[in-house]
């Protein structure tokens, strides 16, 4: 089994997670979970989103967050920008590095901003140009790559296809995202190896939701086909507003718990991460949501 000796965690809880929580947790609570993750060891932690309060209310005060939170040597804390609007909020914060999406799927792009994806990856050129310009690093992440909550299955064409698009912008990394946590392994790996034909697979990250319980055999997937970089939300904040009873992302203790346990090196501390989760599920009024994190509980 050909596997990396190394593997980097993509912390999205305070981010992905919490902005599809139901209540919103307050600035302070942000901060100290995304602090408490730095110190866990987590080397990529997402801090916030750029998106109107309006259509997000859980990522308010993001500028807040980015502010307050202590920011560790040799660690990155991405935020979510949609706009121009959104870029000219994060520089005024100091962000360093930002984030764009795409979706492989044209109903659900439509659905989402009434657009097709050549319209919404245009939209994006004058957000990646003035970001590199001002020397931002800039991550891509491409929607409904296993999968699409109004087209049922995505062909891998057309993932490679937005995927490569968005390397050729200037995106230092592309994160591969099944949405609506529908994906199996081998679907998983043949996605994978069709968007590596445009992007190289150091360049590639994987970020699956947990929806039918798939999420950790379709890392187990990935790594095999040479991806190195996942996505996971601590205590597996966060759910899927568009497929019914979706469990949301990949918890990041489960996914430590399986790469700790193969000898893969993350330099990501179980015990410090399951304090964060513990931390974070009692602002939140609720028991730990991870498989590890329930089992250590007992």
């Amino acid at each position: 089994m050909n596997l990396p000796e190394k593997v980097k965690i993509v912390e999205v809880g305070p981010r992905d997670g919490l902005q599809n929580e139901p209540g919103q947790v307050p600035v302070e609570a942000k901060v100290e979970l995304i602090d408490r993750l730095g110190a866990a060891g987590l080397s990529v932690i997402e801090a916030g989103s750029f998106v109107s309060p309006k259509w997000v209310p859980q990522m308010a005060a993001s500028d807040e967050v980015y502010k307050a939170i202590r920011k560790r040597e040799g660690v990155s804390y991405p935020v979510l920008v949609p706009n121009m609007r959104g870029l000219e909020s994060a520089l005024q914060a100091g962000a360093e590095e930002i984030a764009i999406f795409a979706a492989a799927s044209e109903s659900f792009t439509r659905k989402n901003i009434n657009a097709t994806i050549d319209e919404s990856l245009a939209r994006y050129a004058d957000v990646v140009r003035t970001a590199l310009n001002k020397g931002l690093k800039i991550r891509g992440y491409v929607s409904c790559a296993l999968g699409c909550p109004y087209e049922g299955e995505i062909a891998p064409e057309s993932v490679a296809k937005v995927a490569g698009k968005l390397y050729g912008m200037g995106c230092y990394e592309i994160s591969l995202g099944d949405t609506i946590g529908v994906g199996t392994p081998l679907k998983a790996g043949i996605m994978v190896r069709a968007v590596s034909q445009h992007v190289p697979i150091e360049h590639l990250a994987a970020h699956f939701h947990d929806t039918y319980g798939q999420g950790l055999a379709n890392v187990l997937a990935v790594l095999q086909e040479g991806v190195s970089v996942v996505d996971s939300s601590v205590s597996g904040l966060g759910g899927c507003p568009y497929a019914k009873g979706a469990t949301g992302n990949l918890a990041t203790e489960d996914l430590l718990y399986m790469l700790d346990g193969m000898g893969i090196e993350t330099g990501v501390n179980l015990e410090e991460l399951l304090d964060a989760g513990r931390y974070i599920c009692e602002c939140l009024g609720r028991s730990p949501i991870s498989r590890v994190g329930r089992a250590r509980a007992t």
